[in-house]
C-alpha cells in the first residue's frame, strides 16, 4: 500500500505517511511538535487537530465536545491515517518556545559568571589544552612518537604520578598529526582523578579549550558554552525539551520509554538532538566546530538523566523506586552521538534518589547548604517539588508529587512560561477589574505558573474564593467576570476581545482546587523533613528557591496562599538556574566536582509514602493559607 499525502497548515507542508501512522507522528515528521502531556494515552486532550479534508481512523476521542467533533476536531495521538488528509494544527496545540530560563530575573540571586564560586573550590578545569613543540626525531633521538609526546605532556603540565592515556583512535593518526604539524601540536585532554586522556591533536595554535554545561530539564534544555582557561560563559542557548511529545512530564516519558525498546531510543535520541541542535547554534555563533569541545557536565534530575545516557528508567516509577545508578558513569561523546570531540568526556550530576537528582546535588553544591552551623531549607518547584533541609552536619531530602498545574498542566487555560502566557495579575477587590502581566507583551492566551499563585492570592484578597477554594457568586452578582458555567464557576481573567484566542481567558473553581492541591503537596513535605529532624520552622535561617518557577515566584503572594512558609522575606534567596550554575562549577573546578559526588552520598533520602505522617500533613494543607492559621500569622488579618 503506497504512502498517503498529508498536509499541514497553516505551513501548507506535505509530507508522506503510511497507513496506520497516528496524526502525532506524522506532524512530528513534519517537524510540527504538539504538545501531548499523557503521552499519546488519550487522556489529556492537548493534541487536538482540526481535520480539513479526508477520512481518518478514529479510535478515541477522549474529552472532546460533540460540538468539537462536529466541527471536524480530533485528538491527533488517537487517529489514524488510512488515506490523504488535510490538517489544522491550532496555535493552543502547538510545543512554542519557553521562556527558558538562562540570565536572572530577581535581584540578589547567587551570580554564575564571575570569580566567586570558582574562587571556593579552585579553578581546575576537567579537560585542559596544551601547545608542545617537541623536537623531530634522528637516527639517535629514536624515541617513538607516543613516548616523546607523553614524556613532554608530563614535564609541561606537572603530571606527577598521575597517568596519561591515549585512545586507539588517536593513537592512529597520531605520527601523521605530529608531522603536518612540523611536530607543533596543541594537544586536548581529559583530566580527572582517574588520569588524563589524550582526546585530540591538531596543528599547533593558541586557541582556548571549551566545554559545555547543560541543563536537562523536563520542559527546557539549557547550555552554555565554557570557556576552560578563564572560567567565563562565552555563549549559552535554550529550548523546549522535544522529549515533550512523549509526554509533559516524567512518568508519562518513563511509561513511554518503558513499552519498547524503540521507544527507549527514540526519546534518547530526542533529547540528544535538542541539545546538538543548541551546540550547532552556539558553534556557528562563535565561528567554532565541534573538534573546539572539549568536555561537558550534565545536570538533570534522575529520569532526564537515565533517558540522556539511554538507560531504561522503568524501575524509577514502580515500588519501591529504585533509579539504575545514582553514581553516574562518564561516557565518551561519540558513546551518545553529542556535536564534541568524539574522545570527549561527558560527566553528569550524581543523584540521590529516583525523585532527587543531580539538579538538586547542583543547587545544594552552589548553595553551600552543606557549609556552616545555620540550618537551611532548599525548594525547587515543577512538577515534583524537591526538598533539602540542613546544614554542615546533616542533609536530608525529599520530593513530593506537586502534578503539573505550576506548568499550567490540569489548568483549563494553563500554559509553560511562553509569549502570550499571564504571569501576573492585580484584581481591584472593589470593582473586580483586572490587570495583566503578560510575557512577551502581547495578547494573553493562558496563564503560567507563576501566574496562578498571584491569581489564586488575588482571588482570595478580593473575597471571589473562600479559604477552601469554592468561589463566592452571591457576593459579588453585580460583576460579569465571576459566573457560573455549565459545570464549574469560573472568573474572566481576559474577554475574548481582549486575548489572543477566540474564548474568554478564564479561572475556574476547579482550576483553584488544583492549585490547592499543589501548593499542599509542597508545605506538606517541608513539614515533614521538619518533623523527621524536630527542627520548628522559626529556626531556619534561610529559604533558597530554585528553578524557572522560582525565579518569577511572587513570594508574598506565595505565602498568602500557604505554598512557602511564613517566615521574613529577608530569609528568602533566588538562585535562579541552580542546574547549569553547578554544570558550570563542576566542569571547571576538579574539587568541586569531587564534592559533589560527596553532597550525593551525604545526603538522606525521605520516601514520603511510607507512613502517615504526609497525608495528615498534606489534608491540613488544602485550604488557603492552611487549616492552621498560626502557621501564617501575616495572612491571618485577610482571612
Amino acid at each position: 500500500m503506497p504512502p498517503y499525502q498529508i498536509k499541514f497548515k497553516p505551513e501548507n507542508c506535505i509530507i508522506e505517511a503510511d497507513a496506520g501512522t497516528s496524526l502525532l507522528k506524522a506532524a512530528a515528521q513534519a517537524e510540527i511538535h504538539i504538545k501531548s502531556g499523557c503521552g499519546g494515552k488519550g487522556t489529556c486532550g492537548a493534541c487536538k487537530v482540526v481535520v480539513k479534508s479526508g477520512d481518518p481512523l478514529v479510535l478515541g476521542t477522549g474529552n472532546l465536545t460533540a460540538e468539537q467533533i462536529s466541527a471536524g476536531v480530533r485528538l491527533a495521538c488517537q487517529t489514524r491515517i488510512r488515506g490523504d488528509l488535510t490538517l489544522e494544527v491550532p496555535p493552543e496545540s502547538r510545543l512554542q518556545d519557553h521562556q527558558v530560563l538562562m540570565g536572572d530575573v530577581q535581584k540578589g540571586i547567587l551570580p554564575e559568571s564571575g570569580p566567586d564560586l570558582l574562587e571556593r573550590f579552585g579553578h581546575h578545569s576537567l579537560a585542559a589544552k596544551q601547545r608542545i613543540s617537541l623536537p623531530a626525531p634522528t637516527l639517535t633521538t629514536n624515541t617513538s612518537d607516543w613516548d616523546r609526546l607523553n614524556l613532554e605532556l608530563r614535564w609541561v603540565l606537572k603530571a606527577g604520578e598521575k597517568p596519561i592515556h591515549i585512545p586507539l583512535a588517536i593513537l592512529k593518526n597520531l605520527p601523521e598529526a605530529l608531522r603536518q604539524a612540523n611536530w607543533d601540536v596543541s594537544v586536548t585532554l581529559t583530566d580527572t582523578d582517574s588520569g588524563m586522556t589524550v582526546t585530540y591533536v591538531e596543528p599547533g595554535n593558541d586557541r582556548p579549550p571549551y566545554g559545555l554545561a547543560i541543563d536537562i530539564g523536563t520542559t527546557t534544555v539549557v547550555v552554555y558554552l565554557i570557556n576552560l582557561r578563564t572560567g567565563e560563559i562565552e555563549d549559552q542557548q535554550g529550548s523546549y525539551n522535544k522529549q515533550a511529545k512523549f509526554g509533559d512530564d516524567v512518568i508519562s516519558r518513563i511509561v513511554y520509554a518503558a513499552e519498547e525498546t524503540k521507544h527507549l531510543e527514540g526519546i534518547q535520541h530526542t533529547v540528544i538532538e535538542t541539545i546538538n541542535a543548541l551546540i550547532d547554534t552556539i558553534l556557528g555563533r562563535q565561528s567554532l566546530t565541534s573538534c573546539n569541545i572539549s568536555c561537558a557536565m550534565v545536570a538533570g534530575n534522575t529520569t532526564m538523566t537515565q533517558l540522556f545516557l539511554g538507560v531504561d528508567p522503568r524501575y524509577i516509577r514502580l515500588e519501591p523506586y529504585i533509579p539504575t545508578m545514582t553514581g553516574v558513569p562518564s561516557v565518551t561523546a561519540q558513546e551518545i552521538g553529542l556535536h564534541m570531540l568524539p574522545e570527549a568526556l561527558v560527566h553528569c550530576y550524581p543523584a540521590v534518589a529516583s525523585y532527587v537528582g543531580g539538579d538538586i546535588v547542583a543547587g545544594t553544591l552552589i548553595t553551600d547548604l552543606a557549609k556552616g552551623e545555620e540550618i537551611s531549607l532548599f525548594i525547587d518547584i515543577g512538577t515534583n517539588g524537591e526538598i533539602v533541609l540542613g546544614n554542615q552536619d546533616w542533609l536530608v531530602t525529599c520530593a513530593c508529587s506537586a502534578g503539573p498545574s505550576f506548568e499550567g498542566g490540569g489548568i483549563t487555560f494553563g500554559m509553560r512560561a511562553m509569549p502570550g502566557a499571564i504571569e501576573r495579575v492585580i484584581i481591584e477587590p472593589e470593582t473586580l477589574d483586572v490587570s495583566l502581566k503578560v510575557i512577551g507583551n502581547s495578547l494573553p492566551v493562558g496563564i503560567c505558573g507563576s501566574g496562578l499563585v498571584d491569581c489564586v492570592a488575588k482571588l482570595l484578597g478580593a473575597g471571589i474564593i473562600d479559604r477552601a477554594g469554592n468561589f463566592q457568586l452571591g457576593h459579588h452578582s453585580g460583576s460579569e467576570r465571576l459566573r457560573a458555567a455549565s459545570d464549574d464557576k469560573e472568573f474572566v481573567l481576559a474577554w475574548a476581545e481582549q486575548a489572543g484566542g477566540e474564548k474568554d481567558v478564564v479561572i475556574t473553581e476547579n482550576d483553584v482546587k488544583n492549585i490547592i492541591r499543589a501548593k499542599g503537596s509542597i508545605y506538606a513535605g517541608i513539614r515533614c523533613l521538619l518533623k523527621m529532624v524536630a527542627v520548628d520552622m522559626e529556626m531556619i535561617s534561610r529559604i533558597v528557591i530554585a528553578g524557572g518557577f522560582g525565579n518569577y515566584l511572587n513570594v508574598h503572594d506565595a505565602v498568602q496562599i500557604g505554598l512557602l512558609p511564613d517566615l521574613e522575606p529577608e530569609r528568602f534567596e533566588f538562585i535562579g538556574n541552580a542546574a547549569i550554575k553547578g554544570a558550570r562549577l563542576a566542569l571547571l573546578s576538579q574539587n568541586a566536582w569531587r564534592e559533589a559526588a560527596e553532597l550525593g552520598r551525604k545526603m538522606t533520602y525521605v520516601e514520603l509514602s511510607v507512613g502517615a505522617t504526609y497525608m495528615d500533613e498534606y489534608v491540613a494543607a488544602l485550604f488557603l493559607p492552611h487549616t492552621d492559621l498560626s502557621l501564617f500569622p501575616s495572612c491571618q488579618n485577610s482571612d
